[in-house]
């Protein structure tokens, strides 16, 4: 993504792979990772943004999230347009909660 080069078809692919194959071993660099490569892209594969921020909205597992991964995670969502407003609400409610801010 950062050598300035875009290969929708191949996002496309390894998007539709990824929602197909999502489940609890992604750990949080991954996701954040995924979604980070796929914004950077400009390939805004929504099912696959609705798909991680699903995974992470319903698991609860935002308290395994770093703050580099989090803040990653927020911006590849709002850099790719894709609206996932039940993540950002549960990452708005984790960062403002107990020990949230301290960790940033």
């Amino acid at each position: 993504a950062t050598a300035g080069e875009s290969h929708s078809e191949l996002f496309n692919r390894v998007g539709d792979h990824i929602v197909a194959r999502i489940s609890d071993d992604f750990r949080p660099q991954a996701l954040a990772n995924t979604a980070w490569a796929f914004a950077t892209s400009g390939v805004a594969h929504r099912e696959l943004f609705k798909t991680i921020g699903d995974h992470v909205a319903e698991l609860g597992i935002l308290n395994f999230f770093d703050p580099r991964e989090l803040s990653i995670t927020a911006w590849a969502f709002a850099t790719s347009g894709v609206s996932h407003p039940e993540l950002f609400e549960k990452i708005g409610n984790h960062v403002v909660g107990p020990g949230g801010l301290g960790s940033f």
